[in-house]
């Protein structure tokens, strides 16, 4: 299969009409008509039922054309990233983190990097579940991570970036955003969202608040989901610090507890170039000269 049928099938998915799609395409139709049927005896299956109407997706064609689409905008990406890099750059960093806020001075590491070192990309790779396996297959060359998360990963240097707390998310107008630091007690009547993928320690403070029978509590799928329910006022939440994006939408209170999340940067121990060794010392170098930074 090549990205000239992936194109003429897609194409056809569209307008399931062999003629007017070999017009768009800009071939006739003989030969337009051959490279599909050249791609389904490629995958050993009909990928659309033909008529004297047209063409119609088979219940395969359907999925398979779905899974093409997605696959032609993932070259697209890759094509488009190698025209970059080979414009400008002669290596590449790659640091895979759960969401953008997770590493909140990334942006300013990128833009104080590139002053000494322009010939060298940082590519950030958003992935807010299977991080770690990714990293392992060596598609990353940094991962931010917690530190419990570390500890049965072989081959890799750990690095301390920052020490991350507990806050409680709610609505700005909710009385408790005003105080400067919540307790277990403050919480008691309200309605907590846990669940959504919580680490260990979050987890831990929100059972030990449940198990005390004075929160109900609400099952949240993810953080997203979560950040929707406390918008609509149907609860609160416990969340990491390094989740919270400044934006200011909610209220980001402090809460007491001893609870907290060592976040990390994990780099492959293989990898002894001086770019990744440079970059770390730089962002571990603006989380340790913050100033009254919330974390």
């Amino acid at each position: 299969m090549n990205t000239k049928q992936m194109g003429y099938c897609i194409e056809l998915a569209h307008t399931l009409n062999f003629s007017r799609a070999a017009e768009n395409m800009f071939v006739s139709q003989p030969t337009f008509s051959y490279q599909i049927r050249l791609l389904e005896e490629e995958v050993g299956f009909e990928i659309f039922e033909r008529s004297g109407k047209g063409a119609a997706l088979t219940p395969a064609g359907s999925q398979f054309v779905t899974y093409l689409a997605n696959m032609r905008e993932e070259l697209k990406r890759a094509i488009e990233q190698g025209q970059n890099f080979s414009a400008r750059y002669r290596d590449s960093i790659t640091i895979s983190l759960m969401v953008r806020q997770a590493v909140y001075f990334l942006p300013e590491a990128m833009r104080l990097f590139a002053e000494v070192r322009p010939d060298v990309q940082v590519i950030p790779k958003f992935q807010y579940e299977n991080g770690v396996e990714s990293f392992l297959r060596n598609e990353a060359d940094i991962l931010f991570a917690l530190k419990e998360q570390t500890k049965q990963i072989p081959g890799i240097d750990v690095h301390e970036l920052f020490e991350s707390h507990i806050y409680l998310i709610s609505q700005r107008e909710d009385e408790l955003a005003v105080k400067n630091l919540l307790t277990e007690e403050d919480l008691y009547g309200r309605t907590l969202m846990v669940g959504g993928g919580s680490p260990p320690a979050l987890k831990t403070v929100q059972q030990r608040l449940i198990a005390s029978g004075n929160v109900q509590y609400f099952n949240s799928a993810d953080h997203d989901t979560t950040l929707t329910n406390v918008a609509a006022g149907r609860g609160v939440c416990l969340a990491p610090g390094f989740l919270n994006d400044h934006s200011g939408q909610f209220a980001w209170t402090p809460f007491d507890c001893r609870e907290s999340f060592s976040c990390v940067l994990c780099t492959h121990r293989t990898d002894r170039r001086e770019s990744v060794a440079e970059f770390i010392d730089l962002l571990q170098r603006l989380y340790r000269d913050a100033v009254a930074f919330p974390l």
